[in-house]
């Protein structure tokens, strides 16, 4: 198989790191990675923050929905979309320029999370291990003021990099849902509820029939749907939101 396809197959996200230190070359490498992805017009609407501070690693790691390893990772970078940079360069040159919309939001959105899967993609390559951090989006006040953040400036996601730990390299893989209820034809299709069900009794691959469809969407929901930082995650997304409406 080819490479590419292989390690993206094998790829999971990485939770405990051995205690090494990323080389300032692989280090190097990582960010000319990220900014070789595609962009929007070549604008590279993005930002990196590369936390360096542990004291402030330990700050976002408790900010971050309280999870220690975001503080034991050797890299730990925080990508923003970042529509204030343009918006700069047209006031410099004099021109009336308009407030960035959601629209240009929109797109800096994508850039930011396509460089940092370019990101993802090239650490594996090289034998590190990666994981995303979306609770950066939480806690809207403390972030903006903890980071230096102008408000045309969204933090979108986190990553944490570093050497994975043998139990990590070992995990396996939670299984994806089936291509037939992702992949739509010309046009969006709800899927109806025996649709639902077998989907998510596929991904479950429990194969003693003990799964039970209700019980285990049940718990789900009240784990990640209804939970206290998924609510916070939607205050803070209001206000991250805000300067653009």
């Amino acid at each position: 198989m080819n490479p590419i396809i292989e390690s993206l197959k094998t790829r999971k996200s990485c939770r405990q790191f051995e205690e090494k230190g990323i080389p300032t070359e692989i280090k190097e490498a990582l960010l000319d990675a990220a900014f070789q992805a595609p962009t929007a017009g070549n604008q590279m609407l993005y930002a990196i923050l590369d936390i360096t501070d542990e004291s402030l690693k330990l700050k976002l790691s408790e900010t971050c929905d309280h999870q220690p390893f975001i503080a034991k990772a050797p890299l730990v970078l925080v990508f923003l979309a970042d529509t204030r940079r343009w918006l700069d360069a047209y006031l410099a040159v004099g021109i009336d320029a308009r407030k960035p919309g959601v629209g240009d939001l929109f797109l800096a959105i994508q850039d930011a999370v396509i460089a940092a899967q370019n990101m993802v993609v090239a650490a594996e390559s090289l034998g590190l291990g990666s994981c995303y951090i979306g609770d950066i989006l939480e806690q809207a006040e403390i972030h903006q003021q903890l980071l230096n953040l102008d408000p045309y400036v969204v933090p979108i996601s986190m990553l944490v990099v570093g050497y994975p730990t043998e139990s990590q390299k070992n995990r396996q893989k939670p299984k994806r849902f089936g291509r037939q209820y992702i992949v739509h034809e010309n046009a969006y299709r709800p899927l109806d509820e025996t649709e639902l069900r077998v989907m998510h009794t596929e991904q479950a691959n429990i194969a003693d029939g003990t799964y039970n469809f209700e019980s285990t969407l049940t718990a789900f929901c009240n784990r990640k749907y209804l939970s206290q930082f998924a609510l916070e995650m939607n205050r803070s997304s209001e206000i991250w939101i805000r300067p653009f409406i």
